[in-house]
Protein backbone atom coordinates (compact mmCIF):
# COMPACT_ATOMS: atom_id res chain seq x y z
CA UNK A 1 0.00 0.00 0.00
CA UNK A 2 1.06 3.72 -0.49
CA UNK A 3 2.23 5.85 2.30
CA UNK A 4 -1.10 8.26 1.06
CA UNK A 5 -3.77 5.17 1.23
CA UNK A 6 -1.78 3.29 4.66
CA UNK A 7 -1.33 6.32 6.85
CA UNK A 8 -4.96 7.33 7.28
CA UNK A 9 -5.84 3.14 8.07
CA UNK A 10 -2.93 3.40 10.39
CA UNK A 11 -4.37 6.28 12.21
CA UNK A 12 -8.17 4.85 12.41
CA UNK A 13 -6.38 1.93 13.23
CA UNK A 14 -4.58 2.96 16.23
CA UNK A 15 -7.35 5.61 17.12
CA UNK A 16 -9.87 2.44 17.56
CA UNK A 17 -7.55 0.69 19.50
CA UNK A 18 -7.10 3.64 22.00
CA UNK A 19 -11.00 4.17 22.08
CA UNK A 20 -12.05 -0.07 22.28
CA UNK A 21 -8.64 -1.79 23.82
CA UNK A 22 -8.41 -5.26 23.29
CA UNK A 23 -12.26 -5.76 21.74
CA UNK A 24 -10.54 -2.94 18.78
CA UNK A 25 -7.63 -5.57 18.83
CA UNK A 26 -10.13 -8.68 17.72
CA UNK A 27 -12.42 -6.60 15.65
CA UNK A 28 -9.57 -4.41 12.96
CA UNK A 29 -8.14 -8.10 13.17
CA UNK A 30 -11.18 -9.82 11.81
CA UNK A 31 -11.58 -7.20 9.31
CA UNK A 32 -7.68 -7.66 7.81
CA UNK A 33 -8.10 -11.26 8.28
CA UNK A 34 -11.96 -10.68 6.16
CA UNK A 35 -9.64 -9.46 3.50
CA UNK A 36 -10.67 -5.74 4.56
CA UNK A 37 -6.93 -4.05 3.62
CA UNK A 38 -6.08 -3.01 7.12
CA UNK A 39 -2.61 -3.56 8.22
CA UNK A 40 -2.18 -6.20 10.70
CA UNK A 41 1.18 -4.76 11.34
CA UNK A 42 -0.13 -1.53 12.25
CA UNK A 43 -2.59 -3.02 14.62
CA UNK A 44 -0.32 -5.44 16.69
CA UNK A 45 2.73 -3.35 16.76
CA UNK A 46 0.30 -0.23 18.39
CA UNK A 47 -1.38 -2.79 20.81
CA UNK A 48 2.33 -4.33 21.57
CA UNK A 49 2.98 -0.15 22.34
CA UNK A 50 0.18 -0.22 24.93
CA UNK A 51 1.30 -2.93 26.55
CA UNK A 52 4.47 -1.06 26.71
CA UNK A 53 2.38 1.97 28.51
CA UNK A 54 0.52 -0.33 30.73
CA UNK A 55 -2.82 -0.31 29.01
CA UNK A 56 -3.10 -3.41 27.79
CA UNK A 57 -1.51 -6.93 28.55
CA UNK A 58 0.56 -9.19 26.14
CA UNK A 59 -1.37 -12.35 26.37
CA UNK A 60 -4.54 -10.38 26.10
CA UNK A 61 -3.23 -8.89 22.83
CA UNK A 62 -1.96 -12.02 21.36
CA UNK A 63 -5.40 -13.47 22.30
CA UNK A 64 -7.21 -11.50 20.39
CA UNK A 65 -5.36 -10.66 17.87
CA UNK A 66 -5.23 -14.72 17.06
CA UNK A 67 -9.21 -14.89 17.72
CA UNK A 68 -9.68 -11.77 15.67
CA UNK A 69 -7.58 -13.45 12.57
CA UNK A 70 -9.50 -17.11 12.86
CA UNK A 71 -12.71 -15.15 13.08
CA UNK A 72 -11.87 -13.51 10.00
CA UNK A 73 -10.55 -16.28 8.27
CA UNK A 74 -13.54 -18.08 8.52
CA UNK A 75 -15.96 -15.32 6.99
CA UNK A 76 -13.07 -15.49 4.19
CA UNK A 77 -13.12 -19.32 4.15
CA UNK A 78 -17.38 -19.33 4.17
CA UNK A 79 -17.40 -16.94 1.35
CA UNK A 80 -15.06 -18.79 -1.25
CA UNK A 81 -16.90 -22.06 -0.03
CA UNK A 82 -20.30 -20.73 -0.82
CA UNK A 83 -19.78 -18.96 -3.55
CA UNK A 84 -17.68 -21.72 -5.37
CA UNK A 85 -20.66 -22.28 -7.30
CA UNK A 86 -21.25 -18.97 -8.19
CA UNK A 87 -18.03 -19.29 -9.71
CA UNK A 88 -18.96 -21.74 -11.62
CA UNK A 89 -21.79 -20.42 -13.02
CA UNK A 90 -19.89 -17.02 -14.10
CA UNK A 91 -17.10 -19.14 -15.57
CA UNK A 92 -16.91 -17.53 -18.84
CA UNK A 93 -16.32 -14.39 -17.82
CA UNK A 94 -14.13 -15.24 -15.17
CA UNK A 95 -12.05 -17.87 -16.42
CA UNK A 96 -12.61 -20.49 -14.10
CA UNK A 97 -13.89 -23.68 -14.97
CA UNK A 98 -14.61 -27.31 -13.01
CA UNK A 99 -11.59 -28.37 -14.19
CA UNK A 100 -9.64 -25.55 -11.82
CA UNK A 101 -11.47 -26.18 -8.84
CA UNK A 102 -11.09 -29.68 -8.95
CA UNK A 103 -7.08 -28.91 -9.38
CA UNK A 104 -7.31 -26.21 -6.54
CA UNK A 105 -9.25 -28.79 -4.54
CA UNK A 106 -5.67 -31.41 -5.38
CA UNK A 107 -3.75 -28.88 -4.15
CA UNK A 108 -5.36 -28.61 -0.71
CA UNK A 109 -5.75 -32.00 -0.19
CA UNK A 110 -2.15 -32.38 -0.47
CA UNK A 111 -0.69 -29.42 0.55
CA UNK A 112 -3.29 -27.45 2.60
CA UNK A 113 -2.16 -27.70 5.71
CA UNK A 114 1.61 -26.18 5.25
CA UNK A 115 -0.02 -23.81 2.75
CA UNK A 116 -2.56 -22.23 5.24
CA UNK A 117 0.34 -22.59 8.15
CA UNK A 118 3.07 -21.06 6.10
CA UNK A 119 0.91 -18.45 4.20
CA UNK A 120 -0.25 -16.65 7.98
CA UNK A 121 3.18 -15.83 8.59
CA UNK A 122 3.88 -13.59 4.84
CA UNK A 123 2.63 -9.78 4.31
CA UNK A 124 -0.66 -9.70 2.12
CA UNK A 125 -0.76 -13.37 1.09
CA UNK A 126 -2.02 -14.21 4.61
CA UNK A 127 -4.59 -12.34 4.55
CA UNK A 128 -6.13 -13.60 0.70
CA UNK A 129 -5.23 -17.19 1.32
CA UNK A 130 -8.84 -18.52 3.47
CA UNK A 131 -10.65 -17.76 0.33
CA UNK A 132 -9.04 -19.97 -2.02
CA UNK A 133 -9.00 -23.00 0.93
CA UNK A 134 -12.88 -21.90 0.76
CA UNK A 135 -13.27 -23.06 -2.88
CA UNK A 136 -11.02 -25.74 -2.71
CA UNK A 137 -13.51 -26.99 0.48
CA UNK A 138 -10.15 -27.61 2.29
CA UNK A 139 -11.70 -29.62 5.55
CA UNK A 140 -12.70 -26.89 7.91
CA UNK A 141 -10.99 -28.77 11.19
CA UNK A 142 -7.46 -28.60 9.43
CA UNK A 143 -8.26 -25.27 7.88
CA UNK A 144 -8.70 -23.85 11.73
CA UNK A 145 -5.77 -25.41 13.61
CA UNK A 146 -3.49 -24.76 11.24
CA UNK A 147 -4.69 -20.98 10.52
CA UNK A 148 -4.16 -20.99 14.16
CA UNK A 149 -1.08 -22.53 14.54
CA UNK A 150 0.24 -19.97 11.64
CA UNK A 151 -1.23 -16.62 12.86
CA UNK A 152 0.29 -17.48 16.53
CA UNK A 153 4.05 -16.77 15.21
CA UNK A 154 3.07 -13.64 13.42
CA UNK A 155 0.81 -11.92 16.14
CA UNK A 156 2.88 -12.90 19.19
CA UNK A 157 6.26 -11.38 16.94
CA UNK A 158 4.53 -7.89 16.29
CA UNK A 159 2.75 -7.45 19.78
CA UNK A 160 6.54 -8.18 21.34
CA UNK A 161 7.97 -5.66 18.78
CA UNK A 162 5.35 -3.24 19.29
CA UNK A 163 5.90 -3.78 23.23
CA UNK A 164 9.98 -3.31 22.51
CA UNK A 165 9.64 -0.03 20.44
CA UNK A 166 7.77 1.33 23.16
CA UNK A 167 7.62 5.39 23.07
CA UNK A 168 9.42 5.09 19.74
CA UNK A 169 6.05 4.49 17.95
CA UNK A 170 5.65 7.35 16.48
CA UNK A 171 8.81 6.83 14.56
CA UNK A 172 8.36 3.42 14.03
CA UNK A 173 4.54 3.95 12.07
CA UNK A 174 5.98 5.83 9.39
CA UNK A 175 8.18 2.57 8.26
CA UNK A 176 5.77 -0.31 9.24
CA UNK A 177 6.39 -2.38 5.50
CA UNK A 178 10.01 -3.04 7.27
CA UNK A 179 8.13 -4.45 9.68
CA UNK A 180 6.69 -7.48 7.22
CA UNK A 181 10.38 -8.20 6.39
CA UNK A 182 11.54 -7.93 9.93
CA UNK A 183 8.73 -10.32 11.76
CA UNK A 184 8.96 -13.06 7.93
CA UNK A 185 13.11 -13.27 9.00
CA UNK A 186 13.01 -14.08 12.79
CA UNK A 187 9.88 -16.25 12.14
CA UNK A 188 11.79 -17.90 9.51
CA UNK A 189 15.00 -18.35 11.65
CA UNK A 190 13.52 -19.75 14.73
CA UNK A 191 11.66 -22.42 12.32
CA UNK A 192 15.47 -22.87 11.26
CA UNK A 193 16.89 -23.14 14.70
CA UNK A 194 13.40 -25.70 15.85
CA UNK A 195 14.44 -28.03 12.64
CA UNK A 196 18.19 -28.48 12.88
CA UNK A 197 17.87 -29.13 16.73
CA UNK A 198 15.77 -31.80 15.87
CA UNK A 199 17.91 -33.22 13.18
CA UNK A 200 20.68 -33.27 15.43
CA UNK A 201 18.54 -35.02 18.29
CA UNK A 202 17.72 -37.58 15.73
CA UNK A 203 21.46 -37.94 14.42
CA UNK A 204 22.71 -38.49 18.08
CA UNK A 205 20.13 -40.94 18.78
CA UNK A 206 21.50 -44.44 17.43
CA UNK A 207 19.30 -47.67 18.54
CA UNK A 208 21.31 -50.13 20.18
CA UNK A 209 22.65 -52.99 18.05
CA UNK A 210 21.14 -56.56 19.29
CA UNK A 211 23.67 -58.36 21.06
Amino acid sequence: MTADILDPLVRAATDFIDATGLAGVFVLMTLESACIPIPSEAIMLFAGFNVSEGNLSLVGIVAAGVLGNLAGSLIAYAAGYYGRIELLDRHKLIHVSRRHLESADRWFERHGSATVFFTRMLPIIRTFISLPAGVARMPLGRFVVFTVAGSIPWVLTLAIVGREVGDRWDQWRSHLHYADYGVVAVIVMGIAYLLIRRRRGSAEWEPTPPA
